[in-house]
């Protein structure tokens, strides 16, 4: 999937029309209690993580073996279904994967190549939002924002 850099800054407006027109979308399995590396894959270690708000994490994986990193959303509670999301985009070669939609325990997972590239990546639960830009570049700073609707 090709993404523009304009993917980010329509990434608010994204959580809320597309949490309307995903309403009958099937949810993942409910996993509670399930862990990054159980929805990435072997192999995947968690390089980073940011709270949307007190609802749950999204983390940012990477598997040394492949290059690979991985984005998921989880819920501290799972539940009945609600908008969540898990997105990463790679600046550098324009790529990146997302997925969207009501789920009962987690978003995700959403891979793209990132070995040696900075990367920006989210994910939401509910009317909240985090967006991670510059991400994991060295001595780059990264910046965070958190949206609530």
């Amino acid at each position: 999937m090709r993404f523009t850099h304009s993917m980010l800054g329509v990434a608010t407006l994204a959580t809320v029309t597309l949490g309307a027109t995903t309403a009958l979308a099937a949810p993942a399995s409910a996993t509670p209690n399930t862990t990054p590396q159980k929805v990435c894959g072997s192999g995947y270690k968690t390089v980073n993580s940011a709270a949307v708000g007190s609802l749950g994490t999204v983390y940012l994986t990477y598997n040394a073996g492949n290059g690979n990193n991985c984005v998921v959303t989880i819920r501290n509670n799972p539940g009945t279904a609600v908008y969540m999301s898990a997105w990463i985009y790679v600046p550098d070669t324009n790529e990146g994967d997302d997925d969207y939609g009501r789920y009962t325990s987690y978003a995700g997972p959403s891979y793209v190549i990132g070995k040696g590239h900075c990367v920006d990546w989210g994910g939401g639960i509910a009317n909240t939002t985090v967006q991670v830009t510059g991400s994991n570049c060295a001595s780059l700073t990264e910046h965070r924002k958190t949206f609530t609707r």
